[in-house]
């Protein structure tokens, strides 16, 4: 996957957002670390996330749903506001498709990629190469 100068990346999981903004040009990729923002999470109150509680007592998966609405509602925040134009999110499984159900129509016109792979905590290295093979 090419990556224009100054393309936003999002790395999620339920738990935690990294992000970062390509320095280099388009053909060799440069990832620079963002300051990373604050995340609200956001509860649906959906029938899902009352299944998903009960079988699951401890709400973890609900908290994760709810980080994953919060990331959503950040990022298109940042796309409406004219922060970010270019748009790479790579995301475990689960993340996306919770973060799918929230993206934004500007958001899904500046989205050049999504990679379903969980790379929070990797080596810079590691998701640039994700990228690269995308």
């Amino acid at each position: 996957m090419l990556l224009p100068k100054g393309t936003t990346v999002a790395v999620a999981d339920g738990e935690k957002l990294s992000l970062f903004r390509n320095a280099g040009d388009e053909a060799n990729p440069a990832l620079k670390a963002v300051a990373e923002p604050d995340i609200d999470s956001v509860n649906k109150g959906s029938g899902a996330s009352h299944q998903n509680s009960s079988a699951n007592p401890d709400g973890g998966q609900s908290a994760e749903d709810g980080f994953a609405g919060g990331i959503a509602d950040m990022l298109n925040k940042r796309v409406l506001d004219g922060e970010i134009a270019d748009l790479v999110i790579i995301a475990a499984p689960k993340t996306l498709g919770e973060l799918r159900k929230s993206y934004h129509k500007k958001l899904s016109e500046v989205l050049r990629g999504e990679i379903s792979k969980d790379l929070t905590g990797h080596a810079l290295h590691d998701i640039e190469k994700a990228i690269a093979a995308a």
